[in-house]
């Protein structure tokens, strides 16, 4: 992220961790069709989507409103950046079409900007999960032999039980920080 940010090529886009959340997402619910699932109404049906639509909570003056951005699966991280500025910019001026906030597969809230280290997002219902994203800092961590300067990230995965189990939660859990980890895996 960093070196792509220093580039001449991107200026005028803000890349941040949030977009590499995002693309992360779009193949966590591709490997999990659970998570890109929704209920009926009565709950008694599962819908399995397609397409893949992420919602993000924005903070404005009159609340948190989840602008969603559509089809994250078919598009690059830097897309992904100009989307999200352009929205949350809409969001926070109270511009916002009704459209924009519909549709969503999954949710992500993200206190990134604020501040915190954990917290436990409400799922958006019909939706069945949201990620729930902290601020990222550099702590020490344990290599087997010093202690070594890494990127922490908090997350925080709340899920209907109705739809993804603990199991299942862990599994896409680790799926997404492996991935976070080392982008390079969404190329296999």
């Amino acid at each position: 992220r960093k070196t792509l940010q220093s580039d001449r090529a991107y200026e005028g886009v803000r890349i941040t961790l949030l977009g590499f959340v995002i693309k992360v997402l779009a193949s966590a619910m591709k490997a999990f069709p659970s998570l890109n699932a929704s209920l009926t109404p009565d709950g008694e049906h599962l819908v399995l989507k397609q397409y893949f639509h992420v919602g993000v909570a924005v903070d404005t003056e009159n609340g948190l409103v989840v602008p969603v951005l559509r089809d994250v699966d078919r598009k690059g991280i830097l897309e992904l950046a100009g989307e999200l500025s352009a929205l949350s910019a809409r969001a926070r001026d109270g511009k916002l079409k009704p459209d924009e906030m519909q549709g969503g597969c999954i949710s992500i809230s993200s206190l990134g900007g604020i501040g915190g280290i954990g917290f436990t997002p409400i799922v958006n219902a019909p939706e069945v999960a949201i990620l729930g994203v902290s601020r990222a800092q550099t702590k020490p961590c344990w290599d087997g032999t010093a202690f070594v300067p890494r990127l922490m990230l908090p997350l925080d995965l709340s899920y209907d039980h109705r739809v993804i189990d603990g199991a299942e939660a862990a599994r896409i859990s680790a799926f997404i920080v492996a991935a976070l980890e080392d982008p390079r895996r969404l190329l296999l």
